[in-house]
């Protein structure tokens, strides 16, 4: 479990799994062999190097978390995890890139029940907000996509 001193402490741990996600994208898209689900992919990878500037931006001080509680469409909870693979469909991607923001959710939140400084708890509790807000729009993109 990693240890914060500070809020910039949770902000680069959150920076490093942005990377982390990208570079995730970025093999998964090198698997599949449809070229269309392969741009998808792309974009995805693109999408956390959007994310993880957004956290560098309010590491300073830039921009601020998304405030209120995020909903969910409650697709990840109910449906199997998937495992990557040549032949997948925009939907298993979809499923897995669910999974992904669900787990993060879930770290954070985690990590912020036993975080000791408000101020790192609050932070944390932002960063699982976010999180939150990334599987909502997969959710929904999912939901269109079974309609």
């Amino acid at each position: 479990m990693p240890k914060f001193r500070s809020v910039d402490d949770v902000l680069d741990f959150a920076i490093a799994k942005e990377g982390e996600a990208h570079d995730f994208y970025v093999r998964l898209a090198g698997l599949v062999s449809k070229a269309d689900l392969r741009q998808v992919i792309e974009r995805f990878a693109v999408d956390e190097l959007q994310h993880s500037l957004r956290l560098q931006a309010i590491k300073a001080g830039e921009a601020t978390f998304i405030q209120g509680e995020i909903g969910s469409l409650g697709v990840a909870e109910t449906t199997g995890e998937i495992e990557p693979h040549p032949e997948m469909t925009y939907k298993d991607l979809l499923l897995i890139a669910m999974t992904k923001e669900k787990a993060a959710f879930r770290t954070y939140t985690n990590l912020a029940s036993i975080a000791k400084d408000p101020e790192v708890q609050r932070t944390l509790l932002g960063l699982a907000q976010e999180e939150a807000q990334h599987k909502l729009r997969l959710e929904i993109e999912y939901d269109w996509e079974t309609a």
